[in-house]
């Protein structure tokens, strides 16, 4: 009864590591800011974005996902709708690095083991977790503070995928990102010494967004979705 239960363990152990698929790929786009300077359009990059991303395939309808993106991001009063930015002509760009976990839902089966081509959109939540530089606005220059800081974030991505080649997947998604500062711009200066530098709304965080693709190579066993 021992031998049994040990040999019934090792192969629920063999076929939980080997049972799933994973995806392991780059993903390219671009990126642009919401925030107190610049233009406030939700869907408009600006700056090239690069990235790597991965995937654990959970099930034919989830999948856990990691990636990280670097990217610049910029805004400019001179291109903004709003008459007061457009007087004030501040300009900020700020580089990141953007790492993001969390679980991504197929709006139909997405079951790689079958075959046979498929397509589906989706969406994808998780959390951020982002490194800027710090600056501030003296005199309408940005001013670097010499530092950097870390700050969370939430993802809202809405994609479609489609598989080809057997073993590639290829994804088109825009995704905002709500972030727990109002620095990214400068327009909160981190060093208790340039508060008096503070502009824009204090009531409303920054945002970004990403408008790309990624392309994935899927290895590993075939995955064995099943019911327990």
């Amino acid at each position: 009864m021992r031998h049994l239960t040990i040999l019934a363990i090792s192969v629920l152990s063999i076929q939980f590591g080997y049972s799933q698929i994973n995806e392991l790929g780059v993903y390219v786009g671009g990126s642009n800011f919401i925030g107190d300077v610049g233009a406030t359009n939700y869907i408009s990059p600006n700056e090239f974005a690069l990235g790597a991303v991965y995937r654990w395939n959970r099930s034919a309808r989830h999948s856990y996902r990691a990636s990280l993106i670097f990217t610049d991001l910029s805004g400019d009063d001179l291109k903004s709708d709003d008459p007061r930015r457009t007087q004030r002509g501040y300009y900020f760009s700020n580089k990141i690095i953007e790492a993001s976990v969390g679980m991504e839902f197929t709006f139909f089966e997405f079951d790689l083991h079958r075959g046979v081509p498929m397509a589906t959109p989706y969406i994808y939540s998780g959390i951020t977790l982002t490194n800027y530089d710090d600056y501030y606005f003296q005199n309408g220059v940005q001013t670097s503070e010499n530092g950097s800081s870390w700050a969370f974030g939430i993802p809202m991505a809405l994609g479609f995928k489609t598989n080809f080649l057997e073993n590639f997947i290829l994804s088109i998604e825009v995704g905002a990102r709500y972030t727990f500062t109002d620095a990214l711009d400068g327009s909160l200066p981190n060093d208790s010494n340039h508060l008096n530098y503070r502009f824009g709304n204090i009531n409303n965080n920054d945002w970004y967004m990403f408008s790309g693709v990624s392309l994935t190579y899927t290895f590993g066993q075939n995955p064995c979705y099943c019911v327990n």
